[in-house]
């Protein structure tokens, strides 16, 4: 066990919940300081999407004994199912027989993941507005307004763990050599609801991911347990096809009906939601250094934050937390080379998602009704099928296995730079199963 410390936590989000979790285990008086009320109190709705858990999240739920009741409320989800055109669907199996991920709904979770954390005695503070932290001593100063009297309370050690935009992080970056990016996607997004049948059941295959690709838009569903669905609608803020060119009730009818035509008798409300619910913006956010001294460290989101498109912003942050275990268990009470080793190990590895997710935007809004990006799927499983030791798809990696992001990304790569020539070759699209191509692989497997 470590020595016990007095610990603050700020943001009561996914991943700060669980760090308390983890944090009061081991021992330390743990408490977590939100701006906003008590989740459990209000209506979460109109600008979510939502939540995907996959095999790094379900590690550190499981690592607590909490992922059986994390996935109690969470629908297994085996495939995408691509919508092409008028009654046309394609299907895509994520991975081998058995592997799946979950959707989930972030406001349940997130209720959920306040109850566990309540239930293990960590304290939380809602409408507590943080402004600021000394980072030298890791007091934080609470009040109001950012311009008006503060209140500070002392702590051992703070974790930042409020966002995208977080306070926390917005103290260190007024410190020297701290590097600091942020990238707003110019695709934005939309909630949008497909309600329940009238017996309960779900209007769509609740077990997988539906996915209308159009080019630089597109549609996304995921199932809830009521058997709703949370819509996504993904576009450019701006120009053709875009947020700004769908101002009138008739406008946006017109444009599903064109490029969404099988959609019409599944989202009844369709103008009222889009017209009702914000549009949000999407950001890339990557800094460094993500810790001070034995004082102060980001974690999640207010650390790497990333775009939504391969379902790993929470899976992230959750293993942001098993390696802080990890190095918890190695260093015990030595907080710096803790802390220290946590941020070397995560930064590349937070980096590569940040660009896997950049990329998988592309793949599902215009690869995915592509001839050759579907030849290519096809060709990797029945490949790996047969050869499981060579070729583990990159989506495998990321999503259904432990290897660091980063290696992942490599490795996605590599495989990438095959399949291109192997898609050169004569007459693949009408013949691809075959000794011929198998040996093509296994030939430039070897080269590389």
């Amino acid at each position: 066990m470590q020595t016990p410390k007095k610990i603050a936590i700020v943001g009561s989000g996914l991943v700060g919940t669980l760090l308390g979790i983890y944090l009061k285990r081991r021992g330390h008086t743990v408490h977590i300081y939100d701006r906003s009320p008590d989740i459990r109190k209000i209506n979460f709705t109109g600008r979510s999407i939502n939540l995907v858990l996959s095999n790094r999240g379900v590690k550190a739920l499981r690592d607590v004994g909490l992922d059986h009741e994390v996935l109690s409320i969470g629908i297994p989800v085996e495939k995408r199912a691509i919508h092409t055109g008028l009654n046309t669907v394609n299907e895509q199996f994520y991975g081998k027989d058995g592997e799946v991920i979950y959707s989930l709904s972030r406001g349940l979770l997130n209720k959920k993941m306040v109850d566990l954390a309540e239930r293990e005695g960590v304290e939380f503070f809602f409408e507590e507005k943080v402004w600021d932290v000394d980072l030298a001593t890791a007091t934080i100063s609470i009040g109001e307004s950012e311009r008006g009297e503060w209140t500070t309370h002392n702590y051992d050690l703070t974790f930042g763990s409020d966002g995208a935009f977080s306070r926390i992080r917005h103290r260190m970056q007024r410190q020297s050599m701290f590097n600091y990016s942020q990238e707003f996607l110019e695709v934005g997004y939309k909630e949008l609801h497909i309600p329940a049948n009238s017996d309960g059941s779900h209007k769509l295959n609740k077990n997988a991911l539906h996915i209308w690709p159009r080019g630089n838009f597109m549609l996304m569903a995921l199932a809830n347990l009521d058997g709703s669905f949370t819509c996504t609608l993904f576009m450019p803020h701006d120009g053709e096809n875009s947020f700004e060119s769908l101002q009138t009730k008739e406008d946006l009818v017109a444009f599903f009906a064109t490029h969404f035509p099988d959609t019409k008798e599944v989202i009844p409300n369709l103008v009222e939601d889009f017209f009702k619910n914000p549009t949000s913006y999407l950001v890339t956010m990557k800094c460094f250094p993500w810790t001070y001294s034995d004082k102060v460290a980001l974690i999640g989101d207010a650390a790497h934050a990333i775009v939504p498109f391969y379902g790993h912003g929470m899976n992230a942050g959750f293993e942001d937390i098993s390696v802080l275990e990890e190095m918890m268990e190695k260093y015990g009470d030595d907080w710096a080379n803790l802390l220290n080793d946590y941020e070397n190990s995560r930064k590349p590895n937070a980096d590569a998602i940040a660009e896997l997710s950049y990329r998988n935007f592309m793949e599902m809004s215009a690869k995915t009704a592509d001839a050759n990006f579907l030849l290519q799927k096809k060709i990797e499983k029945w490949f790996s099928d047969k050869h499981p030791n060579l070729w583990v798809p990159l989506y495998s990696r990321v999503t259904f296995s432990h290897q660091p992001y980063a290696e992942a990304l490599a490795e996605g790569d590599r495989q990438n730079e095959i399949m291109q020539e192997v898609l050169k070759i004569e007459n693949i699209h009408q013949d691809w199963e075959n000794e011929t191509v198998e040996n093509k692989i296994l030939e430039l497997l070897k080269l590389q």
